[in-house]
């Protein structure tokens, strides 16, 4: 990732922020169990591998600032997905005559050691863009590490790949199995061209072929990777899915192909116009997979690009990490994500009992609160529900909700399914905060008709996801609540709605 945040600036930011100054601490909003750097500014999540039962994050840091700037790799560990070791910077800037800023990439596990870096046996390989910046130009290198990803040594023939452009980035590697060589598929931004290279050592690359433009040439690409997934509901269908970031035109925007993989090319499915959305929300943007994940897991995260609002001492985080899969449907093949199981398997040990359930509850006129005893506190909670919703009726629930001594409603963000309009919807539009005014409401329409809507609520203080039948659609943003802003209620208008299922996990520590 280059430009993105520079340029989301003009779009995202407006001209006066908040009174509150970057150096105010903001506890209140640090999420409980998405990841966030202990302080300063994060973007893109890079080299994701799992070794030996732990999960590497590394990340976009600014090792000095709460702002973008001086890119460099942090790096976090973590056995379960939520509790995160910080580790030192991996991989920092070159400063000096010669700076180069380490943007994004991935990393691998070379098993064989076919770079010859490897002292033990196998050794993790990290391959990112190289910023350089007088002159400006981005070429990809290599780094590996013998410690277990602590400390990389660079390449000291780096760059491997260099076509002397000024946008040329964000490489994403890992062993073609058939091919028995390492591939990997890298960008021209304002080309709208994603590449594919082969390697049999990590060090010296082929050209394979370019795909694009096709889909969303809006903005820049960004970010890519490939990946084969399983078609649900058939024991041994796989689809090959490309997907690609981009940012500018139509805000924050994550699109993916379905097709095709030969070794050499990818083929589109569909016609090259169609565009396929990933989130539809105003966050989510530069997911990539953990490489080296055991057989069968497919398993991704994202940055979730931060709002106008300041937040001290770090900036920005990262999605729940979510696990793919590819599902049938009248208008075709649909990529699905789903909170990971990994971490969704934890919830009543998370928990430590505090939940909340109930079954059919029926919702009319009035809006009725769900935590009548006041134990659900601190926004930070996750909740499963299946709703039956009338024809006709606007319905959901009242989060982060705050009410004066009459009972009127200060703060609110609703979560709705408007079944007239097949609307599931974030309405931020008296959430509080300085928020992104030009998304205070965020939507996406469903294929068909819900009359039972299935909705996973991921709120974390301050982010907010949400999943939509069993991972049809995600919508990913913000909301900044104010202190005692955590009331939760269900409403249903124009048409009755029965809550057929309800259970919600207190993640507050």
């Amino acid at each position: 990732m280059k430009k993105l945040w520079p340029s989301l600036c003009c779009l995202l930011l407006p001209a006066a922020l908040t009174a509150q100054t970057e150096t105010t601490p903001t506890p209140q909003w640090r999420p409980v169990y998405h990841f966030t750097p202990e302080k300063n500014w994060t973007n893109d999540p890079n080299g994701l591998v799992y070794v030996n039962g732990v999960y590497h994050l590394y990340n976009q840091q600014n090792p000095f600032e709460n702002k973008w700037g001086h890119m460099s790799w942090g790096h976090a560990t973590s056995a379960d997905l939520i509790h995160w070791k910080h580790l030192p910077v991996a991989i920092p800037e070159i400063m000096g005559s010669d700076t180069t800023w380490r943007f994004s990439g991935s990393a691998v596990l070379d098993k064989d050691n076919t770079s010859g870096w490897c002292k033990n046996g196998n050794c993790l390989v990290a391959i990112y863009t190289g910023h350089q910046q007088n002159p400006a130009k981005e070429s990809q290198f290599v780094a590996y590490s013998n410690d277990g990803g602590i400390t990389f040594t660079n390449y000291e023939k780096n760059p491997v790949i260099d076509l002397e452009k000024h946008d040329f980035r964000d490489p994403n590697v890992w062993w073609y199995a058939p091919g028995k060589y390492w591939l990997m598929t890298v960008v021209l931004p304002t080309e709208h061209k994603a590449l594919f290279y082969r390697s049999p050592d990590l060090k010296s690359w082929t050209l394979l072929s370019e795909f694009g433009p096709q889909g969303y040439t809006g903005s820049n690409w960004e970010c890519p990777f490939l990946i084969r997934l399983p078609v649900e509901g058939t024991k041994n269908e796989k689809k090959w899915v490309l997907v690609i970031s981009a940012a500018g035109g139509r805000g924050v925007f994550e699109q993916y192909f379905v097709g095709d993989f030969d070794g050499r090319a990818f083929k589109n499915d569909n016609p090259k116009d169609t565009v396929l959305t990933l989130d539809y929300g105003d966050t989510y943007y530069a997911a990539i997979p953990w490489n080296n994940l055991p057989e069968g897991r497919h398993t991704y995260i994202g940055w979730m690009i931060p709002n106008p609002q300041p937040t001290f001492p770090w900036r920005g985080q990262m999605s729940i990490p979510r696990d793919l899969s590819l599902r049938q449907t009248p208008n075709g093949l649909r990529l699905i994500q789903r909170p990971a199981a990994v971490i969704s398997n934890q919830l009543d040990e998370l928990s430590h009992g505090r939940t909340l359930a109930l079954k059919n509850l029926r919702i009319g006129k009035k809006e009725a609160a769900l935590d009548k005893n006041g134990k659900i506190k601190g926004n930070a909670w996750w909740m499963k529900a299946t709703l039956t919703v009338a024809p006709g009726a606007d319905a959901g629930f009242k989060i982060a909700q705050e009410k004066d001594a009459a009972g009127r409603t200060i703060h609110e963000t609703i979560v709705g399914y408007d079944a007239a309009s097949r609307q599931v919807y974030i309405d931020r539009s008296r959430t509080g905060g300085d928020i992104n005014k030009d998304r205070a409401r965020q939507a996406v329409t469903l294929q068909a008709p819900a009359r039972e809507l299935r909705l996973e609520i991921l709120l974390d203080r301050s982010s907010l996801e949400v999943f939509v039948n069993d991972g049809e659609a995600a919508l990913t943003t913000y909301i900044y609540p104010v202190e005692g802003a955590d009331q939760l209620s269900a409403f249903s208008q124009n048409g009755k709605t029965v809550i057929r299922q309800l259970k919600l996990w207190n993640l507050s520590r």
